[in-house]
């Protein structure tokens, strides 16, 4: 099964196409409110990379996370703990499906 970066098409992307955008920004592109935006990467559910001025800069794949975020958070009810424990196991699932994909288009089983 091919990867999908744009798996979750609900997610506005045109907002924040462009790398480094500031909190401020990205916050208004999700409609979430900038503090909570700061907790989510306070309890590292979000790694953004840090601007020149030591600021915390988003991207396209901080939006979708995001939006994985919320949709665990509102349709599964998941604490911040669980969430971490759910994202990293989502992750490695990726990871894993990625490696099955490049042996399987190797030719390899």
């Amino acid at each position: 099964m091919p990867q999908n970066p744009y798996r979750y098409p609900l997610v506005r992307v045109t907002a924040a196409r462009r790398i480094g955008v500031p909190l401020g920004e990205f916050a208004a592109a999700t409609g979430l409110h900038p503090d909570l935006v700061r907790r989510y990467v306070a309890l590292g559910l979000l790694e953004p990379a840090t601007g020149p001025a030591g600021q915390p800069c988003f991207d396209t794949t901080h939006l979708m996370r995001l939006a994985r975020i919320q949709r665990l958070r509102s349709g599964l009810g998941l604490n911040y703990a669980a969430l971490g424990v759910v994202l990293d196991l989502l992750d490695r699932i990726d990871q894993l499906e990625a490696a099955l994909a490049g042996r399987a288009a190797t030719g390899r089983r």
